[in-house]
C-alpha cells in the first residue's frame, strides 16, 4: 500500500485507476462516503509531519491537484471519445459501489500486515512461531498482492487502465483479488477453483499406485496399494491408515524432492500453483508451500480448531483440499479434526505426504469434491 501511495505522482495522468483506487474526492461534496477519508489519517506520506495542520495542507493540496486532473481528464474523453466515457461511467458507477467495500478490507489488512511484520522484527519473532491467525494473514495477503501486481501494472500505459477496468468487469475472478468478490461470487468462484483442482486427483493416484510397484519393501508396497485401492473404490482412509506408509514419503520415491517431474506436475494444481515450470523449481515450491502449510497446521493446533469462526472454519478446509462450501460447519470440523490427526505426527522431512493428503482425505468425503 505504502508503494503504491508514493508512487501517486506517476500515475496522475491515469485517473481512472486513481479513480478506481477509491480515491475519487469530488462525491464528498454530494454527500457520498469516499474511502480517501477514511484513508487520510494513514497515509505513509503524513507520517513524515508531526503537525497535524500541516498533515491536512497537503492532505487538502493532493486532493485538489487530483480532482482537477481527474476532471479534465474526463472532460476530454466525453469530447473526444462519447461512446466510450458512457460506458466507462455505467462501469464506474457500478464498480465504485463495490470496491469502496473492498478497499477498506484490503487497507485493513495491509496495516495489520505491517503491525505483524513490525512485531517479527523488534520481538524476533519467526514466521512458523507466529499466531495461526497472524500467519494466515501474512500467507493470505501476500498471495492476494502477488495477484494483484500485474493488473496494476497493466494499467499505467496510457488508456490502458479503461480496458483493464471494462475486463475487471467481465472477469472478476481471474483479475480481481478475493477482497472485491460479493459474498455469492465467493462460494462460485471457490466452486471452479476446486473443480479445477478435482482434476488432478485421479492422476495423483494413479502416480501412487504406479509408484507402489516400485517399492522393494513388501510389506510397505501392500500398505500403499492398499490404501490406493480404498480410495479409489470411494472410501475415505482413516488417518492410521494414511501414517502407515508415512516413512514412503521422507525420501525415494515419494520425498517432495524425489517424486517424479510428471507427479509433481500434477500435484501443484492442488495447491493452485504452476505446473509449468522446469521440475527442479516446481519441487522447491512444493516443499516451501508443504513446509507452510505443516506450519500453519502446527499453529492451528496450538490455537485450538475449536476457537475458528465459522468462515475461518470453511477457509481452513478448503486451503487443505475440501470444498468447504458445499459442506455443514460440523462436517467441517470433524474433516479438519482428521487432518490434523495426520498433520500433527509428521516431520518436516514427511511434508510430501501432507500434499498426498489433499487427495487422499478429501476425494471421497461426502459432498466435498465434485467427483473425478
Amino acid at each position: 500500500m505504502s508503494n503504491m501511495a508514493l508512487s501517486c505522482s506517476n500515475l496522475c495522468s491515469h485517473l481512472s485507476l486513481i479513480r478506481l483506487c477509491g480515491l475519487r474526492t469530488n462525491i464528498i461534496n454530494n454527500g457520498v462516503y469516499s474511502p480517501y477519508t477514511a484513508y487520510q489519517s494513514g497515509l505513509p506520506l503524513c507520517r513524515h509531519y508531526s503537525s497535524s495542520k500541516v498533515r491536512r495542507g497537503v492532505v487538502r493540496y493532493v486532493s485538489s491537484k487530483l480532482q482537477r486532473v481527474n476532471t479534465k481528464y474526463e472532460a476530454f474523453l466525453k469530447r473526444r471519445f462519447p461512446r466510450f466515457f458512457q460506458l466507462y461511467h455505467t462501469f464506474v458507477e457500478v464498480f465504485y459501489r463495490r470496491l469502496i467495500p473492498g478497499f477498506k478490507l484490503l487497507y485493513q489488512d495491509g496495516k495489520a500486515v505491517g503491525r505483524i511484520k513490525a512485531k517479527m522484527g523488534t520481538m524476533g519473532v519467526k514466521a512458523k512461531d507466529l499466531p495461526y491467525r497472524d500467519m494466515e494473514m501474512l500467507r493470505h495477503f501476500r498471495r492476494n498482492t502477488v495477484k494483484a501486481v500485474p493488473l496494476v501494472l497493466l494499467s499505467i500505459p496510457p488508456f490502458a487502465n479503461y480496458l483493464v477496468f471494462v475486463l475487471m468487469y467481465f472477469f472478476p475472478r481471474q483479475l480481481l483479488v478475493p477482497y472485491f468478490w460479493t459474498p455469492s461470487q465467493k462460494v462460485e468462484f471457490q466452486g471452479i477453483y476446486h473443480s479445477l483442482r478435482a482434476q488432478h486427483h485421479l492422476p495423483v493416484l494413479q502416480g501412487l499406485e504406479r509408484t507402489s510397484h516400485t517399492i522393494k519393501d513388501g510389506q510397505l508396497q501392500g500398505r500403499l496399494r492398499d490404501l490406493c485401492a480404498k480410495v479409489q473404490n470411494g472410501v475415505t482412509p482413516k488417518a492410521s491408515e494414511i501414517l502407515a506408509v508415512r516413512s514412503l514419503f521422507s525420501g525415494p520415491p515419494l520425498g517432495v524432492k524425489r517424486m517424479s517431474t510428471d507427479h509433481m506436475r500434477h500435484i501443484s494444481p492442488l495447491l493452485f500453483l504452476t505446473p509449468r515450470l522446469p521440475g527442479f523449481l516446481i519441487g522447491r515450491r512444493l516443499n516451501s508451500h508443504a513446509l507452510e502449510l505443516l506450519q500453519l497446521d502446527r499453529a492451528l493446533i496450538r490455537l485450538g480448531p475449536q476457537q475458528l469462526s465459522e468462515a475461518e472454519l470453511r477457509q481452513a478446509c478448503f486451503v487443505r483440499g475440501l470444498n468447504s462450501g458445499r459442506l455443514d460447519v460440523d462436517q467441517c470440523r470433524a474433516w479438519l479434526s482428521q487432518w490434523l490427526q495426520v498433520s500433527s505426527s509428521l516431520k518436516d522431512s514427511e511434508v510430501s505426504l501432507l500434499l498426498h493428503n489433499l487427495v487422499l482425505l478429501s476425494v471421497n468425503h461426502p459432498k466435498g469434491s465434485s467427483g473425478h
